[in-house]
Parts: structure tokens; sequence; C-alpha cells
């Protein structure tokens, strides 16, 4: 094998995905957490040491990309000490109508728009709330809204967060997000 191979493998691949559509990017705001600010109690777990009303945010989203058939949601920990970060919450199917969920909207297995919830890393199909483990630097909970080319994601019910996220990104049209920190 040519010590060239890596590099033309490389190469070919940049060609291929330089050839790709780029995504469109469409606005994500909140009434209950600022992009880049820290969160508030309200979003942090009541459970495992942490004490916070695990309550979801209120978000709105607008000016989502043409053809947009629906709408998922997540909540994601990247720097969670698992080796595969942490599912706070998965929402999919949200009807291309919808544009915005209210705070608190993780309780329900519909979201409240009709939509339906995976399974977060809490092992249940409900919004989870920030609770990194004591004495860790602040994590990064990243809130992302995805435009999606399909009016229904063919998954089972109450799929896992990385399932979600398998068939959210081969979809996706779009995407907004917000991202807030937590630390204790």
């Amino acid at each position: 094998m040519s010590a060239f191979t890596p590099t033309i493998r490389s190469l070919a691949f940049a060609l291929c995905a330089a050839t790709l559509p780029a995504a469109h990017a469409f606005d994500l705001a909140s009434a209950d957490m600022r992009d880049h600010g820290t969160l508030a109690d309200k979003q942090v777990l009541n459970g495992f040491g942490c004490q916070g009303g695990n309550q979801s945010p209120q978000l709105a989203w607008s000016d989502p990309p043409a053809g947009t058939k629906s709408f998922a949601v997540t909540v994601y920990d990247p720097d969670a000490p698992t080796g595969s970060g942490w599912w706070h919450w998965v929402v999919f199917d949200i009807p291309a109508n919808v544009r915005s969920l209210p705070a608190g909207a993780g309780a329900r297995a519909d979201a409240g728009a009709g939509a339906k919830s995976g399974r977060s890393d809490f092992g249940t199909p409900a919004f989870g709330g920030a609770c990194p483990p004591q004495g860790d630097k602040p994590h990064r909970y990243i809130t992302t809204v995805y435009a999606l080319k399909v009016d229904k994601l063919d998954l089972p019910a109450e799929p896992s967060g990385a399932l979600v996220g398998f068939m959210i990104h081969a979809n996706q049209l779009g995407s907004a997000r917000l991202v807030a920190t937590y630390g204790r």
C-alpha cells in the first residue's frame, strides 16, 4: 500500500463532501435559556444529587428551509463522562406547521405537539434535566431543532437517542441550536 493512499482517500472524501448541499440554518430562540448562557435551575434535574425543576425549556423557531415536512428536537450533553455523551431529550415527528414548544413540554410523551418521544439516557421518553457530576467542569447542553425532509421518521416505539439521531441526520434539511452550560 502506498504512503499516499491515506492522502488520496482524504482528498477524495473532501471532494465528495464539497459536492453535498449545505444544510440550511434557521433561527431558534428560547424564553428560558440564552445561547452561551448558563441553564436556570428549572432546567436542572431533580435527582442524582441535583435539585431543580426538571423542566424542558420553551423553544420557538422560524425560517425553516423550503421543503420542511417535520421537525425534531434534541438536547444532548457531549461532555457527559460516558464515552458517548448523554441524551437529555429526544422528540421527533413534530408536524411542519408547529413552530414552538412550551416550557415543560418534555413531561409529555408527545411534547404537546402530536409528536413522538424517544428514550432519553435516563431511560424514559421524557425530558431529563442537567446534572453533571459534582466537581466536573461545566457541561455543554446543546438544544437543536432539526428541519426534516420527511413527515415521519420510520422508528419503533420509544427508540434510543442514538437511533433517532441517526435517522435525523439521514433526513435533515437544516438545523438551529442553542448551547448553554451548567456545572456544580
